[in-house]
């Protein structure tokens, strides 16, 4: 990040409210949150002023389906799992300066039906007919939990949304072999009138916002496939039965989580900055006082934060350079599968955080988060208190690769263990007495 001293605006650490449909594990730890919360505290000990924001994503449609799964009012789910998230960041001492419980919060849902208003300019009247799909067993629209398949990108396993394989984005038409995760029936089409965000309507701010940021190397491949085969059109709202329910006028449509989530970092934030916005100019005025903006988050949110989020910010008016970089990481993995609440493979934060200090947690989890590849938490490696060979072996090997090249980290990962013939032979990759060809 850039040096706080020679600059004077506000700079801005945001992290992805966490879906609570379950609770927080170690591998989302490892991810943005306690990252994000190292790097706001490190700019604010180096004297940057730092506004600091997460929430929870209760409109998620992830939320109904998990209560429905588990046979449970979907309120009670809510606030047991929400509660639990609340208390696994306070253990793990990650704090936040905003945070934002929408279930929580009126003014902020009649905030975001405002200002969706205000940017699609009466979307009622400006709707699109637009293609959908339902469940032709129970009616349901199938978006995000709603549709699962194989990505029409990579033919990887997805559901509606972005694809958690090759960051591309997924609907319910672009799936193959989609079908609904409700009744597991084949979809139909259906027409209906939506307001539709069209990224190509965004191309040349998009493309500004992405040339003056910093982007791990995934961000860069996801954005030259899209300057390539076109940018997307992303419904904003869908006829559907959880999320913040937009005009009557719209006939019963929700608002897409992902859109409202845009619409939360534009106003929560710019509420913290100036108690007396209103209108969406309000908060676009009100940005204009954030001098950085830092997304930390995990890979597979990549086409959100990268793509979809700055396209909201374009269309109402914030300027492309406030975006000035995103923090991605990896998959962290348990025993050398992937963490995965929905399978219940996973260490959970309020047991490992109940159980050890936090602060060898964070430490643990500092040297051992999947940055810029996956790593892999094991019981043993923790309970030394450092990563085993193999993963300082395999993170040294990546540091000695072009994309994100760090031959210092690599040193140092490797003299502790010279004498292992596999760390020696790529110490002489450093030292110059190893060609490296493997010829």
């Amino acid at each position: 990040m850039t040096g706080p001293t020679t600059r004077r605006g506000k700079i801005v650490v945001t992290t992805p409210p966490p879906t609570p449909n379950g609770p927080l594990h170690v591998g989302h730890l490892s991810g943005p949150y306690v990252a994000a919360d190292i790097a706001a505290r490190a700019l604010r000990a180096a004297g940057a002023d730092v506004l600091t924001m997460t929430g929870l994503d209760g409109h998620q449609n992830y939320v109904l389906a998990k209560a429905e799964a588990l046979g449970r009012p979907v309120d009670e789910t809510l606030r047991d799992y929400s509660g639990q998230i609340r208390t696994a960041l306070a253990k793990a001492r990650v704090e936040y300066d905003v945070f934002l419980d929408p279930a929580e919060d009126a003014d902020y849902r009649d905030a975001v039906r405002r200002h969706v208003a205000e940017l699609f300019a009466d979307a009622g009247e400006n709707a699109e007919e637009t293609v959908l799909h339902r469940c032709p067993d129970c009616g349901r629209t199938m978006h995000h939990a709603y549709v699962a398949g194989l990505c029409g990108t990579c033919g990887a396993g997805a559901a509606g949304g972005a694809c958690e394989a090759c960051m591309a984005y997924n609907t319910s038409g672009t799936l193959r072999d989609a079908r609904s995760t409700c009744c597991d029936a084949v979809p139909e089409e259906f027409t209906a009138r939506v307001p539709v965000l069209r990224l190509e309507d965004h191309r040349d701010a998009l493309t500004r916002t992405w040339a003056m940021a910093e982007t791990h190397p995934r961000v860069t491949d996801l954005v030259r496939r899209l300057l390539a085969d076109g940018l997307p059109a992303v419904p904003v709202a869908y006829p559907s039965d959880w999320g913040i329910e937009l005009d009557v006028h719209l006939d019963g449509l929700r608002l897409d989580v992902w859109v409202e989530m845009a619409f939360g970092y534009l106003y929560k934030i710019a509420k913290a900055l100036d108690p007396s916005v209103h209108t969406l100019a309000d908060c676009v005025e009100a940005w204009n006082g954030v001098d950085e903006l830092w997304h930390f988050h995990g890979v597979d949110n990549t086409f959100y934060y990268s793509v979809l989020i700055p396209a909201v910010f374009a269309a109402a008016g914030v300027k492309p350079g406030v975006l000035r970089g995103l923090a991605v990481n990896e998959f962290y993995r348990l025993d050398g599968l992937k963490f995965s609440t929905s399978r219940n493979h996973a260490v959970w934060a309020l047991d490992i955080l109940d159980d050890q200090d936090p602060g060898d947690v964070r430490l643990f989890l500092a040297q051992d988060r999947p940055d810029r590849y996956e790593s892999d938490f094991t019981h043993d490696a923790f309970k030394t208190g450092a990563p085993s060979a193999e993963a300082d072996l395999e993170r040294a090997r990546c540091a000695l690769r072009p994309s994100g090249f760090d031959p210092a980290l690599a040193t140092r990962l490797l003299l502790p263990m010279r004498e292992d013939p596999r760390a020696a032979e790529l110490l002489a990759l450093i030292t110059g007495t190893s060609s490296g060809d493997a010829s």
